[in-house]
């Protein structure tokens, strides 16, 4: 459990791919898991053009409103000390629109992490 705040590159993978894998299997308990173990000391979440808010609340209106509609497709993951982004592809299960995503994760020491989601518009 990651209760320093001190992740290494290989945890922050693995957080990132597990996070996708529950997220893409319905398995809500694992998702949230997964955070709390990468976020022990407090999660903000940022929908890029709005400001940052709490990151449990927000997933848990992310899970509700969206895990039934969308499956996730890893397309990069770049990880450097204690950042990483993603961009991933936000696939809708009815119809197969794609809605691209970058999203930032800033790891702190303190154990808190910063997400930072930028949603392609168009």
């Amino acid at each position: 459990m990651n209760t320093t705040g001190n992740m290494g590159a290989e945890a922050i993978r693995r957080f990132l791919h597990a996070q996708i894998a529950c997220w893409n299997a319905g398995d809500k308990a694992g998702f949230l898991a997964a955070y709390r173990e990468a976020a022990p000391r407090g999660l903000l979440i940022e929908y890029v053009g709005r400001p940052a808010a709490d990151g449990w609340a927000v997933l848990e209106a992310m899970w509700e409103g969206q895990n039934a509609a969308v499956e996730i497709e890893e397309a990069v993951l770049i990880v450097n000390g204690d950042e990483a982004a993603c961009h991933n592809r936000n696939r809708l299960r009815s119809g197969g629109r794609v809605i691209d995503t970058i999203e930032l994760y800033r790891f702190e020491r303190d154990g808190g992490l910063l997400v930072r989601y930028f949603i392609r518009q168009e």
